[in-house]
């Protein structure tokens, strides 16, 4: 049985087209996805260390019907906003992101993973001061400001000043960068964080883009994903294998320091007439395709 690796059947022609100079490749857009993590069970299962995963609606043009996190694009209004702000410095989180001296850039990424998350999941990583969380974002007043950050109504810093909140970035460990392939239509270079769920919060779906939300133990995901049963991208199998190993959110956010925040490109080549497309580091994903021959997509719903 395959395992469920997100592989469109589109792909080949397209890894052809960019070889030979048909196809032009997109710059990425900078995004931001975040694994929620709990020690127990939020979603009513064996006790442990779980995560937050959506999937995708089978309708999504993109990964349609693939698990994976809550997350999105950056918002322009971010880079330049004086955003209430506590934990590390912009300077150092463009020093963990990997992002030199683009401090409005960093500020931008930790502001979509933050807000991304809000939107998505209903859970906020912000606090009337530096050291305290939001215990409760229900409510008819917090949906109302939920959907106007979707909408793009107010950008983020605004929010926080409505509500007289401070960003915890703190909260946020740095776990690591994909970049969309080359050859995709639509690009992202996307920054992995992990966070703990704050006390009192609670995930509920709150995406249009996602038909089901669950919380999961990293290594049942992969067990599911290797036989073939949940469709997941690399990066989403990738991160959850990289969860397996660790006992408690503690444990992972401990894990965080230091992480290798180099970004994942995949690469395609011709070998002996093969197409042979790779993820550097990431073996398990690779394909050999052979010439004038698309693989059937992996994995099921």
């Amino acid at each position: 049985m395959s395992n469920g690796q997100w592989y469109p059947p589109e792909w080949p022609d397209r890894i052809r087209a960019l070889a030979n100079g048909e196809l032009v490749a997109a710059a990425p857009k900078r995004a931001a996805t975040v694994l929620l993590l709990s020690d127990s069970a939020t979603g009513g299962g064996d006790a442990g260390l779980s995560v937050h995963m959506l999937r995708r609606r089978a309708s999504m043009a993109f990964a349609g019907g693939a698990y994976a996190y809550p997350g999105g694009g950056v918002d322009p209004r971010d880079d330049d906003s004086l955003v209430r702000w506590a934990g590390p410095s912009l300077a150092q989180w463009a020093g963990l992101l990997g992002l030199g001296d683009d401090l409005g850039g960093a500020q931008a990424v930790v502001c979509a993973a933050v807000r991304e998350t809000f939107e998505e999941a209903g859970v906020l990583l912000a606090g009337p001061t530096a050291d305290t969380v939001v215990d409760d974002t229900t409510g008819e007043d917090w949906e109302a400001d939920r959907q106007a950050l979707v909408a793009r109504e107010f950008g983020f810093a605004e929010f926080l000043d409505r509500r007289k909140l401070v960003l915890r970035s703190d909260l946020l460990g740095p776990w690591a960068r994909w970049i969309t392939p080359e050859f995709e239509p639509k690009r992202y270079d996307t920054f992995f964080f992990v966070a703990a769920l704050p006390a009192g919060q609670r995930t509920r779906n709150a995406s249009t883009e996602a038909d089901r939300t669950v919380w999961i133990a990293p290594g049942q995901a992969a067990a599911g994903y290797d036989r073939g049963e949940l469709l997941m991208m690399p990066p989403t199998i990738s991160t959850l294998r990289q969860l397996q190993p660790y006992g408690t959110v503690a444990e992972v956010l401990a894990g965080a320091a230091g992480r290798d925040m180099t970004p994942v490109l995949a690469q395609a080549r011709l070998e002996g007439g093969e197409l042979v497309l790779s993820w550097p580091g990431h073996d398990e994903f690779t394909k050999h395709i052979p010439a004038g021959e698309a693989p059937a997509a992996g994995g099921t719903q």
